[in-house]
This record gives structure tokens, sequence and C-alpha cells, in this order.
């Protein structure tokens, strides 16, 4: 935090944080965002924060968004590059400009109606105004969204969303992983319940706890009985209790006899330190290994996902090596080189 509070920020919304290909980074694209959330909180928490700490939290803050803006824009220059390869700088303007009139067509016709129907508004103008008061602004967002847009063209065109995953990889994956597909004892179960200091001795509450009992064997519903007359934290939902962990329960007697007593029926009068039970074990599995059948589904979802997230590392290597960037904070991003600190207005004439 002491580092941080030394690092400077700049001031001057002309300020070029980072250039990206051909693209400039200005500080007046992300500090309304930054000043608007920090305002909103502080009004929610109505401190006072000196001011170091509010400049560790500017910094902190107006870095993240730098590094997310650099990285869309790279993609976004990626996908230029695709398009019009060695042509002639010229004829690279002349994509872009393309590209970025189909891009901003899209967002009138897609983005646009989202956005005025979520902000309450009718027209283009008002949207405007709404987005200000939050450090947006229609053009900002224009901009965010076409970015946006041809970066996922450029990584739809250089990722399989979808790749194969065969019978051999799951069976990889699930030997590696055998331990985590062990499970103890596990038990699903009904519970009536009556709390001893809720009647004026043991005798009263024993005799409630039998009626309960009796009026949900002959009603046959232990969920019903549980609903209207149970006293304990699952009674609402019918006294029923999800799958639980044999040793997780509090209640060494309860824990006992629902790992104990056959399923499907009701057990006896179960006394507790501080209450009467009856419990009926819906179902309860051994401790075990979960075959592999039954989490195959599972393992070959998320060994798909990592396929697709080592094919997004690799493109992005390959977009960093195509795609120069010079920031002012050149750490925050791999690949970056260190930028002067500069402005993008025209420098004064003497």
């Amino acid at each position: 935090m002491d580092a941080a509070k030394a690092t400077p920020l700049p001031t001057d919304p002309a300020t070029v944080l980072a250039v990206v290909g051909r693209n400039r980074i200005l500080l007046g694209e992300l500090s309304p965002r930054v000043e608007t959330k920090i305002a909103q909180v502080l009004e929610q928490t109505g401190e006072k924060v000196p001011e170091d700490q509010l400049h560790f939290v500017r910094l902190r803050m107006t870095r993240g968004l730098l590094a997310q803006t650099i990285q869309n824009r790279m993609l976004r220059e990626a996908f230029l590059l695709d398009q019009v390869g060695t042509q002639a700088a010229d004829k690279r303007r002349e994509a872009e400009a393309t590209m970025s009139a189909k891009a901003r067509q899209m967002f009138y016709e897609t983005e646009l109606p989202g956005l005025k129907e979520k902000a309450g508004v009718d027209t283009v103008a008002e949207l405007d105004e709404k987005l200000r008061e939050q450090g947006m602004s229609l053009a900002v967002r224009q901009r965010e969204f076409m970015d946006q847009m041809l970066g996922s063209l450029y990584l739809r065109g250089k990722v399989n969303k979808d790749p194969s995953i065969s019978l051999s990889e799951i069976v990889q994956y699930y030997q590696a992983h055998r331990t985590e597909y062990e499970h103890k004892a596990r038990a699903r179960w009904e519970q009536l319940t009556v709390m001893f200091d809720k009647f004026p001795n043991k005798q009263a509450a024993y005799a409630a706890i039998t009626e309960m009992g009796r009026e949900a064997l002959y009603g046959g519903s232990m969920q019903s009985v549980a609903k209207a007359k149970s006293q304990e934290p699952f009674a609402n939902s019918g006294g029923v209790h999800d799958w639980t962990n044999q040793g997780a329960l509090a209640s060494t007697v309860l824990d006992q006899q629902i790992f104990s007593i056959p399923t499907g029926k009701m057990s006896e009068i179960i006394e507790d330190t501080n209450a009467y039970h009856i419990i009926r074990v819906l179902e309860r599995e051994d401790e075990g290994v979960s075959p592999i059948s039954d989490v195959q589904d599972d393992i070959s979802d998320l060994l798909r996902q990592q396929k697709i997230q080592a094919a997004q590392a690799e493109v992005m290597v390959e977009v960093r090596r195509r795609v120069p960037v010079w920031s002012l904070y050149p750490d925050d991003f791999p690949g970056a080189k260190p930028l002067t600190q500069v402005s993008a207005r025209p420098a004064l004439q003497r």
C-alpha cells in the first residue's frame, strides 16, 4: 500500500495512459467512472477518508480498468489486422471505418434498446444524461461495445468453443483426481421434533411427540405434520433434511440413528439432550467413491472449459506479439512497454 500511495496518478483527462497499436487510451475515458464509484461509496458509508487512502483506491481502480481496456483494444486491433493484413495505411483506415460502421449499427439495433429500457428513458439524450450520472457516456459505452464486439469476433474465429473430449481424457482425469470423488456416508431424512423447553415437563413433551408420530403414521405424511407441529428449524420445509454427511450433525444420537435404522420406515421416539425426535430416512449412501459414470458429464464440462481457457491464453500470447502496447503502468499488463507520460492536448505555441 505504501508503494501504491507513492505512485503518481495524472489528473489531466487528456493524459495518455496507454497506446495499443494505433490507439490511445486517455485518462478521461476512465476517470469519470472511477470518481463516480468512489463518490457513491463515500456517500453510502458517510465516512471521511484520508486523501492518501483515496489516492490508493483511485490508483487501484484506474489501473484495473486500464488493464481491462487494454485487452479489449488489443483484441480489436488484432481483428482489424486480420482483415487488412499488410495492406497500406489507407486500406486499413477504410477497413476500420467499415467495421466501425457495422459495429455502430449493431450497437443502435441491439444494445441501445436494452440500455434505454434499463435506464427507464425514451430518448438517446436522456440515456446519455443517465450514463453521465454513472461516470459513463453514450459515446464511451458505444466505443466499449464496438471494442468488445470486434474482440469477440476475433476470439470466435480463433478459439473452438466446443472442443471434443475423448473418453480416455475423462478416464485419465478421473484417475488423477480420484480423491475428489470420494465421499463419506450421507443421508436424507424427514424429522419430527418437540423441544423440552416448549412443555411444562418431559411427560407432556413425550405425549406430544407420540401424538405427532401417530398422526404421521396413520395420516401417511410426516411432512404435513412437521409443517403444522414440529419444532425444529426445518419444520417449514416439512422436516426434510437434504444430503448430510455422517458425523456432520451436532447431535450424536441423531447421527447414529440416521445411519443405522432401515430406510423408509419411521423410527421409534429418539430422546436427545433437549428434545424428542422421530425420523424417517429417505435415502442413504455408504462411504465410497462416485463411479465414473456418475461424474463423467461434469468432468467433460470441466475439461472442455480448460481447453477453451488454454486456447484463449494461446491466442492472447499471439495477440501480444502482433499488437504492441505501451503503458504508464507496464507491470500491470504482460508484454507492455513503459510509456512516458504524455498529454493528448496539443502543445501550446510560444
